[in-house]
């Protein structure tokens, strides 16, 4: 597995992928500190003033000189943006990467089209009331298989919503945990109810729109008499479906990728 990253030939700086540690060396340079995950170091020489290169754009300038190997971060550099009361965006195309060849991606391909770069089992609750039911019935499940084949792990995603909501707020609820049971990452989903909550499995399922019945359990809590052993039969079911599922080569603009804003770009 690669530990760092460099998006772009022209930048500045590497990211880290995972925690570095100084005196380690990444990217030909000997860290200086240690490095968080997602965080920036140095591939050269910075002088103050100077502007710091991710993405093959500039993103900020050094404050004070920075070396080869040092973390950079909101405590050497900052934006340019500084003092600017109006932002436009004038774009520019960029001639170091070369988009002639697109590479190629191992993926999970559902019956939708939509591809996944993992094969998961996933315990989704409509409610935060049967969290605890959710996390048991994951964990009897890996307790039973310590050894999975063909599924990248089992989940439950707990949160405290779905009791009492209403109007606006309920819907979002809904409505997220409904992307959540369709998520290509996904080779199967137990949704597990309670029986009783605002979010009521009825409507949830007629809401839900086109899923894969195949891979799609509906539990509801209050209606069986042991839901962990129900819910277990139910990721049984769905275990033996998806472990037989293979990676396929696509194209990599088959691909949806989600950023989240770099806390590390000062």
């Amino acid at each position: 597995m690669k530990k760092t990253i460099v998006i772009a030939p022209i930048d500045s700086v590497a990211v880290a992928l995972v925690p570095l540690k100084k005196g380690e060396e990444y990217e030909g340079v000997l860290l200086k500190e240690d490095i968080e995950k997602g965080h920036k170091f140095a591939l050269k020489n910075i002088r103050t003033g100077e502007k710091v290169i991710k993405y093959g754009e500039v993103i900020g300038r050094a404050t004070k000189d920075i070396a080869p190997g040092e973390h950079v971060h909101s405590h050497n550099m900052t934006t340019n943006l500084e003092g600017t009361l109006e932002y436009s965006y004038n774009k520019k195309e960029s001639n170091c990467l070369d988009c002639r060849v697109s590479p190629r991606v191992q993926v999970y391909e559902r019956k939708n089209g939509e591809v996944g770069i993992r094969n998961e089992l996933w315990v989704i609750p409509t409610v935060g009331c049967v969290n605890a039911q959710a996390r048991l019935i994951a964990d009897t499940f890996n307790k039973r298989h310590s050894n999975l084949k063909g599924v990248d792990g089992v989940f439950a995603y707990t949160h405290p919503y779905g009791c009492s909501q209403i109007g606006e707020d309920h819907i979002r609820t809904r409505t997220i945990l409904q992307k959540m049971v369709k998520h290509p990452n996904a080779g199967g989903v137990l949704v597990l109810g309670l029986g009783c909550e605002n979010n009521r499995m009825d409507v949830f399922k007629q809401t839900l729109g086109e899923y894969d019945a195949e891979r799609t359990e509906f539990l509801i809590a209050q209606d069986v008499e042991d839901e962990i052993e129900e819910g277990v039969a139910a990721l049984e079911r769905l275990y033996e479906k998806a472990k037989d599922d293979v990676r396929v080569e696509k194209d990599m603009s088959c691909l949806r990728v989600g950023l989240k804003c770099g806390g590390s770009d000062g």
